[in-house]
């Protein structure tokens, strides 16, 4: 006799709770819960996507607990886990998101680190939303902004030695799943994008400390990578920014312009890898990023 089924591994849940741009009957905007899992390397597509309708009038964090719950139900029927962790996006929800998962047990992060739910809303409105009557025409309600405090200096436990520019095929980033990788945050690679496409990217070189700087990152949800007057730049988490090392003058203008058009010609894909030096083959972090447009 075979032994009751067996749920699927747990994955990451993406979450957003938040206005969309449809006008329902009684004239206010529609509400909408949209839960997804993070889709794991090598998959196009979350294992798991979930949306309910939230009335204007019920927008809070009792309905949200309740709808969590309902779709953890509905998870476990189609034999997943529950999350490991809720990712949310929103800083303007984020604490009724933390008070609703806190009360069923969940826990939450903070994080713009949701590449799957972004392209999932940008496809709900022109396949769902622009097909509605009330729809209102413009962009999505609005992504978190990208982080305007000045960045903040790295503590130096966790400061490299050096660090580098590197690129790396697409073709060579299906293989990550293999590679020797300590701390990893990988997500999946756009379909659309050739294998000998160029992802741009950065190297941190550290001898004695790279693998205290790959678990610090691990816990920094990192989203991003940019040039600022001549300073790189590491965004994570919500609205956090890090200075990762500085540019000379003289080459920070053609950097910062080969760097963003190797970003967009790879659709958005960057990375940074943490190593102990140059020769090493092993990675002690390594992480994928993504720009994706907002709305």
């Amino acid at each position: 006799m075979s032994g009751p089924a067996t749920a699927a591994p747990s994955a990451d849940w993406e979450l957003d709770y938040y206005s969309r741009p449809v006008l329902e009957v009684d004239g206010k905007k529609r509400w909408e819960l949209l839960i997804c899992s993070t889709p794991a390397f090598g998959n196009s597509r979350s294992a798991f996507r979930w949306v309910k309708v939230c009335p204007a009038t019920s927008v809070n964090s009792i309905w949200l607990q309740e709808a969590l719950a309902e779709a953890l139900t509905a998870a476990a029927a189609e034999g997943l886990a529950a999350p490991r962790r809720l990712r949310c996006w929103r800083a303007s929800m984020r604490t009724m998101v933390q008070r609703a998962a806190d009360a069923i047990g969940l826990e939450t992060v903070p994080s713009r680190r949701c590449y799957a739910l972004i392209e999932w809303l940008q496809e709900r409105e022109q396949q769902v939303y622009a097909m509605e009557e009330g729809f209102m025409a413009g962009p999505l309600a609005p992504a978190p902004l990208p982080p305007q405090a000045p960045a903040m200096l790295l503590p130096e436990a966790v400061r490299g030695d050096s660090w580098s520019w590197a690129t790396l095929s697409v073709a060579d980033l299906r293989e990550a799943a293999g590679w020797d990788v300590g701390f990893d945050g990988l997500v999946p690679l756009p379909a659309q994008l050739s294998d000998t496409a160029s992802v741009p990217g950065i190297r941190v070189f550290s001898a004695r400390r790279s693998l205290a700087i790959a678990g610090w990152v691990a816990g920094l949800e990192p989203v991003r990578l940019r040039l600022d007057a001549g300073a790189l730049v590491l965004e994570a988490g919500l609205e956090n920014s890090w200075l990762l090392g500085r540019l000379d003058p003289a080459e920070a203008e053609a950097a910062q312009q080969a760097f963003v058009a190797a970003r967009d010609e790879a659709g958005g894909l960057q990375f940074l890898a943490i190593q102990s030096d140059e020769r090493s083959e092993r990675f002690e972090g390594f992480w994928l990023l993504r720009d994706l447009p907002a709305g």
